[in-house]
């Protein structure tokens, strides 16, 4: 048995004996505070166990492993309904980031380790009202204040953002240069003075997202995590990682061999499913398309781990996982017939065919939407000229609001 089974199969033990305590069976009918309070535990048990921070440098926490392992370890763990996702974004992006570009280095150790244990979580403040998936855009601003910075604005669609103790944010420091070059990126404790948060009810009946308004919110100088005009090469760091570790090549809805299962016991014509060959094109199709994603994500890691910035492919992995979620889905509904409309608001996305469907449009926004994605694809991996833009090398100030 090779090094990779053998971590295989006691990631799989340990997984086993913990699902009764955390699993699906024992979240079924928790409030949100409630499952985040289990969730907690579970992560906190992640880490006493070894699994947290898999593929992370030891001296942060991690368990300096590689990639493999890290998604050895998921593939077992996405089989049990475990309670992960409040920490998705938290250790997938504002951390790391915090890893390379904190400045004070006990402080940021010191986050790692508590966002590990599931005892902070951190969200990534990006969005606006006003600028959609063009971060450039924003409007949200941090003027000097002392020694410090003082920001005002609203950002929109922060994931968990009520439940968040931090949050790395990108602002406007200077409307007087185009504007790419006049933004700022800090970090900001989310329970300071002037933060609002308020959550959005979304189709699908859950509040994880949130609008969050800044009122003369106080931050100190080393808060700052760019230069000062620097922050968007810091945002697309960030958004790099995102394209890859907020990824999964089923769009974050039901794996394939649910709809496998699925075609076996819905009848077509007297005949399971399962045998039409219009229904096995769609499996074999979504197979192929899962493998490649996931060949690209690989790639990706090893990338990363080698000291490389990954380039734009991920862009790839979010237009089309989610899209195909949404049409696997869609055939997985039509398939039940009238048995497809039951809708449960608190029935999972990635084992709900319904749920999966109506939430899937969230998911082609959230991250960038799929507008977004395709000029990054035609730009960055096709070479195709970019579009007419006319706030090219305009003042900020001077564009039309």
């Amino acid at each position: 048995m090779s090094a990779l089974e053998t971590y295989r199969n006691n990631a799989a033990q340990w997984l086993e004996s913990i699902a009764p305590i955390y699993g699906k069976a024992a979240r079924k009918g928790l409030s949100v505070e409630e499952d985040l309070a289990l969730a907690r535990r579970y992560q906190n048990a992640k880490f006493e166990a070894g699994y947290a921070g898999i593929n992370w440098p030891t001296e942060y926490g991690g368990q300096g492993l590689s990639h493999i392992e890290k998604v050895t370890f998921e593939s077992e763990e996405m089989k049990h309904g475990l309670p992960n996702g409040y920490f998705g974004i938290s250790l997938g992006m504002p951390i790391p980031i915090m890893m390379q570009f904190g400045s004070d280095q006990d402080f940021v150790k010191e986050r790692v380790l508590k966002a590990l244990k599931g005892e902070e979580i951190w969200c990534q403040l990006f969005s606006e009202p006003a600028g959609g998936s063009d971060l450039a855009g924003l409007r949200t601003k941090a003027e000097t204040d002392g020694n410090g910075w003082k920001i005002n604005g609203q950002k929109l669609w922060t994931s968990w953002a009520q439940y968040s103790d931090y949050g790395v944010i990108v602002a406007r420091t200077d409307p007087n240069v185009p504007k790419h070059k006049g933004l700022t990126y800090f970090w900001v404790d989310m329970k300071a003075p002037g933060v609002d948060v308020r959550p959005i009810k979304l189709a699908g009946g859950d509040s994880h997202v949130n609008e969050v308004f800044f009122d003369d919110v106080k931050i100190s100088d080393d808060h700052r995590m760019s230069p000062i005009g620097g922050g968007f090469a810091v945002a697309m760091a960030t958004l790099m990682i995102e394209r890859y570790v907020a990824t999964d090549s089923a769009g974050f809805g039901p794996h394939l061999d649910l709809f496998v299962d699925l075609a076996r016991q819905i009848d077509i014509n007297g005949k399971p499913a399962l045998t039409d060959g219009r229904i096995r094109q769609q499996i074999a199709r979504n197979y192929a398309m899962r493998s490649g994603l996931n060949a690209i994500t690989a790639r990706a890691m090893l990338m990363m781990q080698a000291g490389m910035t990954p380039g734009p492919e991920g862009s790839l992995n979010k237009l089309i996982a989610v899209r195909s979620r949404q049409k696997l889905s869609e055939l997985a509904i039509d398939l039940q017939g009238s048995d497809g409309f039951v809708f449960d608001e608190h029935a999972p996305q990635k084992d709900n065919w319904t749920s999966s469907w109506i939430n899937a449009p969230t998911g082609r926004i959230a991250g960038g939407a799929d507008e977004m994605l395709l000029n990054t694809i035609a730009e960055k991996i096709l070479g195709l000229p970019q579009d007419h833009r006319p706030d090219k090398g305009v003042a900020f100030n001077q564009i039309p609001a």
